[in-house]
C-alpha cells in the first residue's frame, strides 16, 4: 500500500480511506452527495495524487507520443494539453491519458494510477529512438480544484490571470508561494476549475493555502466517490469500467480523439472498423423503472435475452434519478431506444439518452 503525501491530513479531516490502485485514498468525507453538490454549486478539492505522470524529452519525444497515442499531438503548441488514448495491438485501449506539451521537445503524459507500470512498459517498448523518459509520479502531488467558484478561489494564490488560461491550456507559475506549479484548466467533473501539479514537498503548504482561500466560498474536501458521480453525470469514461483492453475507442465514442492523420498502434485496423461500422456502442441511459444499475449488470431486450452489460451506474445526485452507461448494439444506441437492466432477476425498463446527463427527462 502506497501513501500519498497528504494521507494524514485527509485522515485528520475525517476522510474514509480505501485502497485504490495500490494507494490509500480518501473515498469520502461528509458524504458523496454533499461533496458532489459542493462541486456543482461552488467549489471542492480532490487529492488525486495517485495518478501517474511521465516526462518525455528529446528530439523524438513527439514521435514517441504520436506512435503510441491515438490523437494528433502535432497540433499542440506550448501550454496546451490534449485528451488521448493508447491503443493496443488488438483493437482495445491500454489507457486513456492527457498529453501536455511543455515545449517543443518536452511532453508530460498523465495516466491512470492503475496503469502506471503497464503504460511505462508500453512506452519503453516503443521507445526505439532513445527518448529521455522520467517517471515523476512518486514525487508529484495533484490537486483538482473544481466548481464554478474555483477560479475565484485560486486567483487569490497566483499573479497569473487564470481567466486567460483557456480550456485544456496550462501555465507553469508560482502558486501559493511555491515555484514551478503547473496550473491546468482541466478536470473530470464538468463543473470547471483547475488541476494543480507540484512537487510532493509543497503538498501541505499548497493544500492549506487552497483550503484557506476557499473558506468564504464554502470549499469542501472531496473524495473519489463524488469524483465518480460527477464524471458519470457528464458521460466521461472511467478506465476499467467503460473502457479497457477489450473496448475500441470507436466503440466507446472516442472517435474524436482517434486521428488517422498519422501512424499509431493498430491504426489500420481501427480505420477499417470506422469504415465498416462498430458492432456495439457505449451509450448512456436513465432508469425508467426504480432501480440502480451497477457495473456488470446485464442489459437485456426485456424478454431476458442479454444484449450488453452495464459499465457504470449510480443514483445521480444532481438529477435525482438513476443513470448509467453500457455497451449495446448500434441499433439500440439511439436516444429514445428502450432497453432493460436485469437487477435481481427483474427486467427493469431504461431509456437511452444523450450524454451528458444534464437535464431531467422531459426538459
Amino acid at each position: 500500500m502506497k501513501n500519498i503525501a497528504l494521507a494524514d491530513t485527509h485522515i485528520s479531516l475525517g476522510a474514509k480511506m480505501v485502497e485504490f490502485a495500490g494507494y490509500l485514498m480518501p473515498i469520502q468525507y461528509e458524504g458523496i452527495r454533499e461533496e458532489h453538490h459542493a462541486v456543482r454549486n461552488s467549489v471542492g478539492v480532490f487529492d488525486v495524487s495517485h495518478m501517474g505522470e511521465f516526462i518525455l524529452k528529446g528530439d523524438d519525444a513527439l514521435d514517441l507520443v504520436q506512435r503510441t497515442c491515438s490523437n494528433d499531438a502535432a497540433r499542440l503548441t506550448d501550454g496546451r494539453a490534449q485528451y488521448s488514448c493508447m491503443p493496443n495491438e488488438t483493437g482495445g485501449i491500454i489507457d486513456d491519458l492527457i498529453v501536455y506539451r511543455i515545449d517543443e521537445k518536452t511532453y508530460m503524459l498523465v495516466v491512470n494510477a492503475s496503469n502506471i507500470k503497464k503504460d511505462w512498459d508500453w512506452l519503453q517498448k516503443h521507445n526505439t529512438k532513445n527518448v529521455e523518459m522520467h517517471d515523476i509520479s512518486a514525487k508529484t502531488t495533484l490537486l483538482a480544484v473544481q466548481g464554478p467558484a474555483a477560479t475565484g478561489v485560486l486567483q487569490k494564490l497566483t499573479d497569473i490571470d487564470l481567466g486567460s488560461i483557456k480550456y485544456y491550456h496550462f501555465a507553469k507559475r508560482a502558486f501559493a508561494g511555491c515555484d514551478n506549479v503547473l496550473i491546468s484548466n482541466t478536470g473530470y467533473t464538468g463543473s470547471g476549475g483547475f488541476e494543480l501539479y507540484f512537487e510532493k514537498g509543497d503538498s501541505q503548504k499548497i493544500w492549506d493555502a487552497v483550503m484557506a482561500a476557499g473558506r468564504e466560498a464554502g470549499i469542501r474536501p472531496c473524495g473519489l466517490g463524488a469524483r465518480d458521480t460527477l464524471r458519470l453525470e457528464m458521460g466521461f469514461c472511467l478506465y476499467g469500467n467503460d473502457i479497457d483492453e477489450t473496448t475500441s475507442p470507436l466503440e466507446a465514442g472516442l472517435g474524436w480523439i482517434t486521428k488517422f492523420t498519422k501512424a499509431f498502434t493498430n491504426a489500420t485496423a481501427l480505420k477499417a472498423q470506422k469504415e465498416q461500422g462498430v458492432r456495439r456502442k457505449l451509450a448512456g441511459f436513465i432508469m425508467v423503472d426504480k432501480g440502480i444499475p451497477r457495473q456488470g449488470y446485464p442489459i437485456t431486450d426485456g424478454a431476458g435475452a442479454e444484449i450488453g452489460r452495464v459499465t457504470s451506474g449510480t443514483q445521480s445526485p444532481s438529477l435525482g434519478i438513476a443513470i448509467g452507461m453500457g455497451y449495446v448494439p448500434p441499433e439500440k444506441a439511439a436516444p429514445g431506444s428502450d432497453i432493460h437492466i436485469s437487477i435481481r432477476d427483474k427486467q427493469l425498463k431504461a431509456s437511452i439518452v444523450k450524454t451528458p446527463f444534464d437535464k431531467p427527462p422531459g426538459e
